[in-house]
């Protein structure tokens, strides 16, 4: 059977992904007992909670134009294909990402998590760029994964710091 993807449901996966990982920022930062570092939970919580919005509008507008990518069946190789880009989507296809923090996990081991957190993110989006049709779009999502990528420095340094 030939699946069928819209950018729409795409793009939810993407608003997802963010949603989740707010959330694993927000448990992040109640758990933590460092304030700097519950600080930077917190500030990376709010950036994801913006891509949110992003992605919504994005969203919207390709509804309007009712955007979808051809069919996906196994001999489209060469090709990025959206469901497998979906599951690589680790914030986005869990149910909640953030009942992985049990508590008694160390600075550094959040830390750690959140650092492979953002670069699954990466990857996804990374691939989703090549599959939106309008360059406007594709240049919001490179902004998007720069500020990941600004995570990932970010979250690096932090870790340096408590190890």
């Amino acid at each position: 059977m030939d699946k069928k993807m819209t950018g729409y449901e795409i793009l939810e996966v993407a608003e997802q992904i963010e949603r989740n990982g707010a959330k694993f920022y927000r448990r992040a930062a109640a758990l933590c007992n460092d304030a700097e570092i519950t600080n930077l939970f917190v500030r990376l919580g709010q950036w994801e909670s913006r891509h949110i919005q992003i992605f919504t509008e994005m969203k919207e507008e390709l509804a309007e134009v009712k955007w979808e990518l051809g069919e996906f069946s196994p001999d489209r190789v060469g090709s990025t294909d959206a469901q497998a880009l979906a599951g690589l989507a680790v914030f986005g296809l869990q149910p909640d990402p953030s009942e992985e923090l049990t508590g008694e996990e160390s600075r550094a081991d959040v830390l750690r998590m959140a650092i492979e957190k953002e670069k699954d993110s990466i990857v996804y989006y990374t691939g989703l760029k090549d599959l939106v049709p309008r360059n406007r779009d594709r240049e919001v999502i490179e902004a998007i994964v720069e500020e990941e990528m600004k995570h990932v420095r970010i979250l690096r340094q932090s870790l340096a710091q408590v190890e």
